[in-house]
C-alpha cells in the first residue's frame, strides 16, 4: 500500500517538520497491520507539499528514530500498519460511552446481529443450504462475463430500471412458464439480491409494526428474522405430513400475511399437499392477507414431476413469489427475483429504487445470456442429476452404519432432509460430537420459534445438507460420524 498524502494539511511558523511527523505517524497508526505502507521518496513528498527536501528529511529521520519507518538502499521507505496494537478495544470504548436512545429498529436488530451461521470456507458435509457448486461452468461464466465487458453496451453502464434488466425479466418469465406453470409477465417480475433481500422487501412494504404474521415451525430463521425486524409478530403453525396445519392456521384471522415454503419445507422438507395448497389461498382471501411463497429449491425434484406452485393457483393476487439463483448456480452471485402482484408493482419499485436503486448491471447482463443460450437450463439438469447421486450416496452409506437406530426418511426433493430424534438431549448429544469430529449438522430445535406450538416430532431431529459435497467426502463424513457416535 502507497501512502497517499493527499489532504495532509501544514500551517507555516509552527514546525512544518514536527507538523509532518505528526500527521504521517497518524496515517501509519491508522493503517491495519496487515498491510505494508510505501512511503513516497523525500523529494516526491517535498513535491506533493510544496516543502523543502529538507523538512521532510527531518521528518523521516524524527519517525525512523522513534520505529515507525525503516528504509533501504534501492528499494524505498517503509512502514508496518500498527492499527491493532495502536487502536483500543471497541467494544470497551463502545462499553464506556454514554448510554444513547435507540431507535425501535435497532432495538429489533439487536436480537439478531450476533446470531450468524458459520459460512467460513469451501463446502463440508454436512451443511445446509448449499448447491453443487463445484459444479458450476466457471468457464463459460467467465467466457460470457468478458464478452459483456469487450463491448461494454453504453446503454447498461447507467441506472437502470429499480425492476432489473427487462431482457432478463423476459427470460425468467419464460422459463417460470415453461419449468414451473407459473404463467407471469416481464412486468411483474423483480430481480433481486436474492432470495433473502426478496423477502425482506416484501415485509418492509406490506407489514406495519405490530402486524400478526403466520410461519411455519420449525421454520427458515433468516426469513423469520426479516420478518421480526420489519415489525411483524410471529404466529407459528406446526407441521405434518402434508405441511403446514391450514386447520391451525384457520384458527388466526387477524394475520396479514403468511411465509411458507410449500415446494420443499425448510428444514423439515414436506411438500405442501393440493389440497393445502388450496386451502392457505382460500385462508388469504378470505382475511385480506399476504402470502409470500419461497421456492428456494424447487428446481430439485427427484421422482415425479413438482405440484404446481402457489403463485400458479393463486387467482386472487395475493402471492409473492419468491426464486433465486443461488441454489442452481452458486450463492455469492446474489441474483434473485419476484413474482409480484401486479397492482404492487409500482409500489415495490419505488421502494427498491430508494434503497440500492437497481442491480448491478454486468451481472443481470450475463445471466441472461447464460440463460439465452441454453446454459442454464442444461446446467439444472446436470445439478439435478448430481443432487440426486449424492442423495443416493448418502441414503446408500447411512443404511448400514445408522439405518437400524436413525432411519432416514424418504428424500424426494430439496438439497436437504430432516431425522427426527427422541429427544432434545440425544438431539445436544449427537450435534456436539457431529462438530468435534469436523462434521456440520444443525440441531432440528435450532430452527423452531421459541414458545410457539410444534409438532412433537419437530422438537428435536438432526438437519443434513447432502449437495454440497461429492459422494467421497460424504461416505468418508459418515465414517467420521460412525466413529464419533459409537
Amino acid at each position: 500500500m502507497h501512502l497517499d498524502p493527499a489532504g495532509i494539511v501544514l500551517e507555516g511558523g509552527k514546525g512544518l517538520a514536527k507538523q509532518l511527523c505528526l500527521a504521517l505517524r497518524q496515517r501509519i497508526l491508522a493503517t491495519p497491520d496487515t498491510y505494508r505502507i510505501k512511503l513516497p521518496t523525500s523529494r516526491n513528498l517535498a513535491l506533493a507539499l510544496n516543502l523543502s527536501r529538507n523538512t521532510v528529511v527531518r521528518a523521516y529521520e524524527q519517525l525512523y528514530a522513534e520505529g515507525y519507518i525503516s528504509s533501504r538502499v534501492g528499494d524505498g521507505t517503509y512502514a508496518g500498519g500498527l492499527a491493532t496494537a495502536a487502536t483500543p478495544d471497541l467494544a470497551a470504548t463502545a462499553a464506556a460511552e454514554p448510554a444513547t436512545q435507540q431507535s425501535s429498529m435497532q432495538q429489533r436488530l439487536s436480537g439478531y446481529g450476533v446470531r450468524q451461521r458459520r459460512f467460513d470456507g469451501p463446502a463440508r458435509a454436512f451443511r445446509l443450504g448449499v448447491p453443487a457448486y463445484d459444479l458450476f461452468p466457471s468457464a463459460i461464466w467467465a467466457r460470457l462475463q468478458g464478452n459483456f465487458w469487450r463491448h461494454a453496451p453504453l446503454a447498461q453502464m447507467g441506472y437502470g430500471e429499480a425492476a432489473g434488466n427487462l431482457r432478463l425479466r423476459e427470460l425468467i418469465a419464460a422459463y417460470l412458464r415453461q419449468a414451473r406453470g407459473l404463467v407471469c409477465e416481464p412486468s411483474q417480475i423483480m430481480i433481486t439480491a436474492g432470495a433473502q433481500h426478496g423477502i425482506a422487501m416484501c415485509a418492509q412494504l406490506l407489514l406495519d409494526v405490530g402486524d400478526k404474521v403466520a410461519i411455519e415451525n420449525p421454520c427458515y430463521p433468516s426469513a423469520a428474522a426479516a420478518l421480526t425486524v420489519a415489525g411483524a409478530q410471529l404466529v407459528g403453525i406446526a407441521l405434518d405430513h402434508d405441511g403446514m396445519d391450514t386447520g391451525q392456521l384457520a384458527q388466526h384471522t387477524d394475520c396479514r400475511m403468511a411465509y411458507v415454503t410449500p415446494s420443499h419445507q425448510y428444514p423439515v422438507g414436506v411438500t405442501l399437499s393440493l389440497a393445502r395448497r388450496l386451502e392457505l389461498l382460500a385462508w388469504a382471501e378470505r382475511h385480506d392477507s399476504w402470502i409470500i411463497e419461497d421456492d428456494y429449491d424447487g428446481e430439485y425434484r427427484y421422482d415425479g414431476t413438482p405440484l404446481a406452485p402457489l403463485a400458479a393457483l393463486d387467482h386472487s393476487a395475493r402471492v409473492l413469489y419468491v426464486g433465486t439463483f443461488s441454489k442452481i448456480a452458486f450463492p455469492g452471485l446474489r441474483l434473485g427475483y419476484l413474482v409480484l402482484p401486479p397492482k404492487l408493482v409500482p409500489a415495490l419499485s419505488a421502494l427498491r429504487a430508494m434503497g440500492d436503486r437497481h442491480p448491478p448491471a454486468a451481472d443481470q447482463a450475463v445471466m441472461a445470456e447464460f440463460i439465452a443460450a441454453g446454459h442454464f437450463q442444461r446446467h439444472i439438469r446436470r445439478m439435478r442429476r448430481a443432487s440426486r447421486s449424492r442423495r443416493d450416496a448418502l441414503m446408500a452409506t447411512w443404511m448400514p452404519l445408522f439405518g437400524a437406530r436413525l432411519p432416514l426418511p424418504k428424500v424426494a426433493a430439496g438439497l436437504h432432509l430432516s431425522l427426527p430424534l427422541a429427544s432434545p438431549q440425544q438431539e445436544t448429544e449427537l450435534v456436539a460430537k457431529a462438530i468435534a469430529a469436523g462434521v456440520e449438522i444443525n440441531p432440528l430445535s435450532r430452527f423452531c420459534l421459541p414458545g410457539q406450538p410444534v409438532s412433537p416430532q419437530h422438537r428435536a431431529g438432526l438437519a443434513l445438507g447432502f449437495a454440497g459435497v461429492d459422494e467421497v467426502a460424504i461416505r468418508k463424513a459418515l465414517l467420521l460420524l460412525q466413529q464419533a457416535w459409537a
